[in-house]
């Protein structure tokens, strides 16, 4: 079974991720109780986990990131950029899907994912960045709030 631990060293790569990351993405976002109820894990990985895949890479407004250690990919975080008319024509940098490998946690690299994503929307002009979180999630919450994030707004979610 693996076991990114095992070769987790503070040297990591983030990147753009690639067709041959996304079982591993998959994984990661099946790998906890929420996403256990609304992800198909594999392998192989279902058929509409490339549709979204393609449709990402395919749009220069969206980055889907992973973090990468010596041997395996043991995190990822999609940087949505957002025009908008508001607050005088501000771009918002929207961040989702944030995961780390449940056995690479507590290392600092969803720290360091957050500053490479607060870096690059800078570096795109965007004003703001933001984020939504499920309510159940308190530990993301405590890590948000450490990061300097406010939760100033509520959100709501319409399923279609």
């Amino acid at each position: 079974m693996f076991d990114p631990l095992q070769t987790v060293t503070h040297d990591i790569t983030i990147r753009r991720a690639t067709r041959a990351d996304l079982q591993s993405i998959v994984d990661m976002l099946a790998d906890d109780p929420l996403g256990a109820t609304r992800e198909a894990a594999g392998p192989p990985a279902d058929p509409v986990y490339l549709a979204a895949f393609e449709a990402i890479d395919s749009d220069p407004n969206q980055f889907l990131a992973v973090v990468e250690n010596d041997t395996a990919v043991i995190g990822v975080l999609q940087l949505t950029f957002i025009p908008g008319l508001s607050r005088k024509g501000l771009w918002r940098g929207q961040i989702e899907s944030v995961r780390v490998h449940k056995s690479a946690r507590s290392l600092g690299l969803g720290q360091q994912l957050f500053d490479w994503a607060i870096a690059e929307c800078r570096a795109r002009g965007c004003g703001l960045v933001q984020l939504t979180t499920d309510r159940a999630r308190d530990d993301a919450h405590r890590f948000y709030d450490r990061l300097g994030f406010k939760a100033t707004h509520l959100g709501y979610k319409l399923g279609l």
